[in-house]
């Protein structure tokens, strides 16, 4: 197979000339952290502890019988990738590490212990752009925006009440739904079942009526007494008849026996492999509830006290009337990122897997098996390579440009297994919600029917340990404890018990003040005037609500003190103005608020809302420039967006430029040598070049951070996608109707909006029954001239210029015997037998296109590769 890369010459459009940057906005009280860390710790976390959790989870695998053998995995490694991921791309291969795993086998019969490491298989491995390659091409598995595991209150209203319910949604296993009707009587579905009667299922669970009314006495206080309610409406008396009848609630048809019955109850809730809640639905369960359930493996499955808090909160809700969860609130919305969804491939894979490993033990010979010989992990190679060349969630590269990749590598996505589909989505789940604020951008979002379902991260936002959406913010602190007083002024008079004044309001407070105010055992925190701190905090959707936070466009001193004593602020979602003293936390940044893409606009707050929508998706489509300039106005993220690209090369401490080409650039250090090579004419996922340029010269002394290679669509270490272009708006013969506009045609002459793209023209050369195809440049009926681009192997040289019909690659395919004409008698007379019997099957430039060569790649299966 042969494939030959051109280069065309296309026009652009944009924005950029180089400035010394002067920033006029308020500085920022953060740096910007890596913009694609969530991909790459994601990845670690599941290589480090997400695959073991799995291997845990597995635990011992036994043969059918339970009495002849069992197999346990004790530890594993991923081996180095076997080529970089440069050499993947270019051989049209995957970047893969391999997967070992020491494996235990036991045989019980004779109590003879086997040991040996296996081989499980090669798996996509991420490079340190936050991407995979796979077949050649890099791609992005997106982050899932999801409902969390836990549980959920909500109420549906008739008239002027409203009847709340509860569902339970564990991370795998059945679901409860519990509904209040409008009888009074509450009661559960369970795995979307026929309902029945709490009190049914409580009482098929082992607890009395008067266990019942012992356990809901404190909440079932109100006007209505809900219990008493449900026990009316209870079809069932006693425990075996309640077991019977949620058996056949849930089996209907089959026999409904006592032991089948709890045996089914048994396996549905309380055993880990058909239940669990997950760390984070435990996490979630607790918080919701107020319980104190420690968050490990056997405790997630579901607890008769979880089961006796949510009918309780079910019972309160009625009663107070409380406004219930919010579903589509960030506090129960999580993101499942890559770590966790190849895990969750992987776990599919071992249960393949393991049926597969109890079937070989069944029919082994148990004296002379080998770990190896039962264990086959092409399940799990398969199920991985599935969702890596297949789901919606792992998505060909966007990669236009520098900005075009790194919102890739930043987007959310609603849908996919287990997410919401674009049909059936509503309008809520889709809308901004306040919780989104520093968390989610509220402008960039596609504008076709993936609306509100396709979202990007905000440019400071970060997953916590259960995945849920945090933002940063500066803590302001107004009560401290004695030693954190020292420096800090009073707000009122600081007193002992005996009235004594320590300290007076409006004096700072001393070292000896402090160990006064440490005597007064009846104070441990003492009021001062409010200070906006230097410690950064992340919160989640939770915890802001119970935050008072103040804009970042507050007005502080030096000291950290506030100019006014009332600001702007918010208290759950919702804005106003407080007293200081009330604020708990100060926004990090004025730009906190918006993703990569929209934080670019100078000056957005002051656009329409869906011009910025509009910028920011198509800021994503510029093609890179062949002569790219920075913009005059920015708005100072450009040089971030460069910095986490990826495509920039930077000095890793101070150092000399001893050597530079445009292939290699050397750099001295203290301690050693570094050599760095920019790539050139690299084909892009959208066929743009992406190309590195050198910014050094020899000789040059350079400092840690320094630029030595700029790549694509960059300049000066800033993104440059577009040119300031002076432009006029006028008529021009009516060519320019409506928003059109004029530009100079030296922008055309100067190629100052020129890109170059590329196109890869494959060839393949095939055994056919007639005989085989033949890579030549000996091809019948072609001019010499035709064949001038042409090396001796039929191959188009690199460099050529190429244009429409000109051949790229020379090739011939043996044809069949047939009639011949008096033409082909006179060249098979002329030429001999060769003429006759083949005819001429080049691989030739397309119509309307020309451009230069720039690579050439011959892959076969005598050199390894796969085809």
């Amino acid at each position: 197979m042969a494939k030959a890369t051109t280069a065309n010459k296309t026009a652009s459009n944009a924005s950029a000339q180089t400035n010394t940057r002067v920033s006029y906005g308020a500085p920022s009280m953060i740096n910007l952290p890596n913009l694609i860390n969530h991909q790459n710790n994601s990845f670690q976390w599941f290589v480090e502890e997400g695959l073991g959790e799995l291997f845990a989870e597995l635990d011992v695998i036994e043969d059918y019988t339970g009495e002849k053998l069992n197999l346990r995995f004790k530890s594993y490694r991923f081996d180095e990738p076997k080529m970089t991921d440069k050499q993947a791309r270019d051989n049209n291969s995957s970047y893969e590490a391999s997967l070992k795993a020491v494996v235990e086998l036991t045989n019980k019969v004779t109590g003879e212990v086997k040991e040996q490491e296996i081989y499980m298989g090669d798996y996509p491995w991420m490079t340190q752009r936050g991407t995979f390659v796979v077949n050649g091409a890099e791609r992005v598995v997106v982050s899932q925006l999801v409902r969390s595991p836990g549980v959920f209150f909500s109420g549906n209203r008739v008239g002027s009440t409203n009847y709340y319910g509860a569902k339970v949604i564990p991370g795998r296993g059945a679901w409860l739904e519990f509904e209040t009707a409008n009888n009074n009587a509450i009661f559960v579905k369970i795995d979307r079942r026929r309902k029945v009667a709490v009190t049914t299922l409580l009482r098929a669970l082992g607890m009395s009526d008067a266990d019942m009314k012992e356990a809901f006495k404190h909440v079932n206080q109100g006007t209505i007494d809900y219990l008493e309610s449900t026990l009316e409406k209870d079809v069932a008396r006693g425990a075996n008849e309640s077991l019977i009848e949620v058996y056949r609630r849930l089996r209907p048809g089959d026999l409904a026996t006592i032991e089948n019955a709890r045996g089914m109850l048994e396996s549905m809730f309380f055993s880990p492999k058909r239940f669990d809640f997950s760390r984070v639905g435990r996490y979630k369960v607790n918080k919701r509830l107020n319980l104190e359930v420690s968050n490990t493996s056997e405790n997630r499955i579901l607890r008769m006290e979880d089961l006796i808090a949510i009918i309780a909160e079910v019972i309160r809700l009625n009663n107070t009337q409380e406004h219930a969860d919010d579903i589509d609130s960030l506090s129960n919305r999580r993101i499942k990122m890559v770590g966790e969804l190849v895990q969750r491939q992987f776990r599919v894979g071992l249960l393949r897997m393991e049926r597969n490993t109890k079937d070989r033990m069944s029919m082994c010979e148990i004296e002379t098996v080998t770990p190896g010989q039962l264990v086959n992990a092409r399940p799990v190679v398969a199920a991985v390579r599935e969702f890596f060349a297949s789901s919606q969630l792992s998505q060909f590269m966007d990669q236009v440009n520098p900005l075009s990749e790194l919102a890739h590598k930043r987007r959310l996505s609603s849908m996919g297994p287990g997410g919401l589909s674009r049909e059936r989505a509503g309008f809520e789940v889709r809308d901004a919600h306040t919780t989104h604020y520093g968390r989610i951008c509220p402008v960039e979002t596609p504008e076709g029917p993936n609306i509100g379902l396709v979202l990007n991260m905000a440019m400071y936002a970060r997953a916590n340990e259960y995945g849920f959406l945090e933002t940063p913010y500066i803590k302001v602190i107004s009560n401290v404890t004695p030693k954190e007083a020292v420096g800090k002024t009073a707000r009122v008079n600081l007193e002992d018990e005996k009235g004594k004044v320590i300290v007076k309001a409006g004096a700072k407070i001393t070292g000896a003040d402090a160990k006064q105010l440490e005597t007064v055992k009846s104070q441990k925190t003492w009021p001062i005037v409010p200070v906006v701190t230097q410690e950064v905090e992340y919160l989640d959707a939770d915890r802001e609500l119970e935050s008072v936070i103040a804009g970042a466009g507050s007005d502080f001193d030096e000291d950290g003190h506030f100019i006014s004593s009332r600001v702007s602020g918010r208290k759950a979602g919702v804005a106003g103005e407080y007293d200081i003293e009330e604020i708990t936390h100060l926004d990090a940044a004025r730009d906190q608020i918006v993703g990569t893409s929209a934080g670019l606009i100078p000056f957005i707050e002051k656009d329409y809302v869906l011009r910025s929508l509009t910028g920011s998706n198509q800021a994503r489509q510029a093609v890179p420039l062949i002569k790219p300039k920075a913009a005059i106005v920015g708005s100072g993220l450009e040089h971030e967006i460069a910095q986490n690209s990826g495509q920039v090369i930077y000095a890793e401490a101070a150092g000399v430029v001893s050597k530079s080409t445009a292939d290699e650039v050397v750099v001295e250090y203290k301690d050693r040598k570094a050599h760095y090579y920019p790539e050139h004419f690299i084909r892009s996922n959208d066929s743009t070049a992406m190309t590195q340029r050198v910014v050094v010269n020899n000789g040059q002394k350079v400092s840690a951070g320094d630029v030595l290679i700029e790549g694509t669509s960059i300049s000066e270490g800033e993104l440059a996608l577009g040119k300031d272009a002076l432009i006029a708006f006028m008529p021009w013969s009516g060519y320019n109707f409506e928003d059109a506009i004029i530009i100079s045609d030296r922008l055309v002459q100067q190629d100052e909006l020129t890109s170059v793209n590329i196109t890869d023209h494959m060839v393949e050369v095939r055994e056919t029954k007639l005989g085989p195809e033949v890579i030549t440049r000996d091809i019948p009926n072609v001019s010499e001239d035709a064949l001038r681009h042409l090396d001796e192997d039929g191959i188009v040289r690199i460099g050529a210029e190429v244009h429409a019909g000109d051949i790229l690659v020379g090739k011939i395919t043996p044809k069949g015997e047939q009639e011949l004409s008096s033409e082909e008698r006179l060249l098979r007379a002329i030429f001999g037998e060769k003429a006759k019997d083949v005819r001429d099957t080049s691989r030739r430039m397309p119509t309307g296109k020309h451009g230069k060569v720039v690579g050439i790649r011959i892959f076969s299966k005598e050199h390894g590769h796969e085809l």
